[in-house]
């Protein structure tokens, strides 16, 4: 009682200390996570995001004061920005935090304002472009209109300086409009361009085309300088760096969060870590104290021993002696089995010669033999006068005739009685096959020699052909194109007529439907012969499939069950194997004996 309660003990500590371990590596994995160095990374990204953001506007405000005219700087920010959003979104939902609504309102409004702000600047890119080429383009017109005025010698000299000092004023009042836009700059430069038209209507038609250019790229300059600034402070006032300053605060007090909950893990750890170190220590102190008590129990064990191998030696000596009886027993009862199938085997082939028997019984009963004796005494009759007789008597006329018909008779008769003596000798000869055959299983190697199998069937049917006449068993050949092959006759014989004899008594309660036996001969994968007989009788339940080879069973209430399995231990001794199929109870069964295929001239 004590070992038990000790060994209770000691589990019971043994679970505890598992279970406690368990703990501690499932606090480990939680308290393990690369939570901090996650929520680092993800407000890194947001710093960067910030700077490409910064380094957007500035690039903006180049764009702006022409200090660039390559807009290349103007996409590569925008790219930068949502390369590393991707990668902190992509951190985000792989970390698989559950950030709520707050969270989700804070991704939306930045992507909004990322791409509000995408599509201002691509707006500032077309109204900018379109100013900045104005602007450039103002110094070369204006070059041109004063090289052309200087090439009218004729022309009114005061008339041609009012126009180079309106058209040099207007440029002046253009670029001073691009740096600072007001309403006053802008009246100036309309009130230019007007008295410019004016002054050009007086010169030639062909040199108005020049002054026409400048004014349209200055009145370009003053309806697109507002349409930039506009945009400008449209994008100054787009809010993406607050936007990122709100997910910043959501990551820090989520990071806060976590590393309450991380602190919580950690003391946890700890707790049961002492409880783990403990339970240990318990565990070790009760280990210690079985160790005496199993070096006690391994010295009681080993006097065990001592005593149990003289009782085994004494019991290996009762046991060789039985040995020696069960030999004996078991050959006995080998014996007796091979006499039991001997007789099962000896019983199915004399059912063959007490039919060839009483057919030669019934034809000697029923002989013609008997008309002769008739027609003897006819003739015995007439000793003096048989011509006279035989040439007018009406019976004596017949009387010829009578003995040439009975002739036929006769020899028709002999000829059928000695068909059925040589069946009977044969019938003899497999008896006598057979108990050789039963004898080859104590060790006796078989015989084979060259067989025509469609012939061997035939036999078979022969044996059986009186109880399948009985029976009324139609009989379907279907014989497939085999050669010549090497096989123990005798083993097969007994198979066959087994098989046969079976398939008559599984059909013999038939009544409803015609008993139709079907025998199959052909060869599978040039390897094997295959043999079938098939019937149409009661079949077989699937509890019995299992049983049905095995020696002494039967479902026959006159059988005896080894019929079966000498079939099963001859297939065997020819290397072959023999299987039985049924769909069930009243659908028939199929048996199928294979064994290896050796022709005549493989053999040879």
């Amino acid at each position: 009682m004590m070992d038990v309660s000790r060994r209770r003990s000691l589990l019971m500590l043994t679970l505890i200390a598992s279970v406690l371990a368990s703990v501690l590596l499932f606090l480990y994995i939680k308290s393990s996570a690369d939570q901090t160095l996650m929520y680092t990374e993800s407000r890194d990204l947001i710093r960067q995001i910030k700077q490409q953001d910064s380094l957007w506007e500035n690039e903006i405000l180049k764009a702006r004061v022409a200090i660039s005219h390559n807009y290349d700087p103007l996409v590569s920010p925008l790219n930068a920005i949502n390369q590393l959003w991707e990668r902190f979104d992509a951190i985000e939902s792989g970390f698989g935090r559950n950030h709520g609504a707050q969270w989700n309102q804070a991704h939306s409004d930045f992507l909004q304002a990322i791409k509000e702000k995408t599509r201002l600047v691509e707006q500032f890119k077309s109204h900018n472009a379109l100013l900045r080429n104005s602007l450039a383009f103002l110094p070369t017109a204006e070059d041109d209109i004063q090289q052309q005025l200087a090439n009218l010698p004729d022309f009114d000299k005061l008339q041609l300086q009012n126009i180079t000092t309106d058209t040099y004023d207007l440029l002046l009042s253009a670029l001073e409009y691009a740096q600072v836009t007001s309403a006053e700059r802008a009246a100036e430069i309309d009130l230019g361009l007007n008295k410019l038209a004016v002054n050009a209507q007086r010169l030639p038609q062909e040199f108005q085309a020049p002054i026409r250019i400048l004014s349209n790229h200055i009145a370009l300059i003053g309806r697109e300088q507002p349409v930039v600034n506009q945009l400008l402070e449209s994008i100054e006032a787009i809010p993406v760096a607050e936007r990122l300053d709100t997910i910043t605060t959501l990551l820090d007090r989520d990071q806060q969060r976590a590393e309450k909950i991380d602190r919580q893990y950690h003391f946890y750890m700890l707790l049961f870590s002492v409880l783990l170190v403990l339970s240990l220590v318990v565990l070790a102190i009760r280990l210690i104290g079985s160790f005496s008590e199993i070096n006690r129990v391994n010295a009681a064990l080993q006097t065990a021993n001592d005593v149990l191998e003289q009782r085994v030696e004494e019991r290996t000596r009762e046991l060789k002696n039985a040995q020696s009886e069960l030999l004996d027993a078991a050959r006995q009862a080998g014996m007796a089995e091979i006499a039991t199938n001997v007789l099962h085997n000896v019983g199915n082939v004399l059912n063959s010669v007490n039919i060839s028997a009483d057919l030669i019984a019934r034809k000697l009963r029923n002989s013609k033999t008997q008309g002769l004796g008739k027609a003897m005494q006819l003739i015995n009759e007439h000793p003096d006068d048989l011509g006279v007789f035989l040439q007018d008597d009406a019976k004596g006329k017949l009387l010829p005739g009578y003995l040439n018909q009975l002739v036929g008779a006769i020899a028709q008769e002999q000829q059928e009685m000695t068909d059925e003596l040589t069946q009977m000798s044969k019938s003899v000869d497999h008896i006598k096959d057979i108990v050789a055959t039963q004898q080859s299983y104590a060790g006796a190697s078989s015989m084979t020699e060259p067989l025509f199998i469609d012939e061997l069937l035939e036999d078979a049917l022969r044996m059986n052909a009186g109880a399948l006449t009985r029976h009324h068993v139609t009989v379907v050949r279907d014989y497939g194109d085999v050669p010549q092959v090497m096989g123990d006759k005798h083993r097969l014989l007994l198979i066959l007529v087994n098989l046969i004899s079976n398939a008559k008594y599984a059909m013999s309660d038939l009544s409803n439907r015609p008993r139709t036996m079907t025998l199959a001969v052909k060869t599978v994968d040039d390897s094997f012969l295959q043999i079938s007989v098939k019937d149409d009788g009661e079949g077989i339940a699937a509890e019995n499939m299992t049983r049905i080879f095995a020696h002494g069973f039967t479902t026959r209430k006159e059988g005896h069950g080894f019929g079966l399995h000498s079939c099963a231990l001859a297939a065997i001794e020819m290397n072959g194997h023999l299987s039985a199929h049924s769909d069930g109870p009243g659908k028939g069964a199929l048996f199928t004996l294979q064994i290896p295929l050796i022709t005549v001239t493989e053999h040879a």
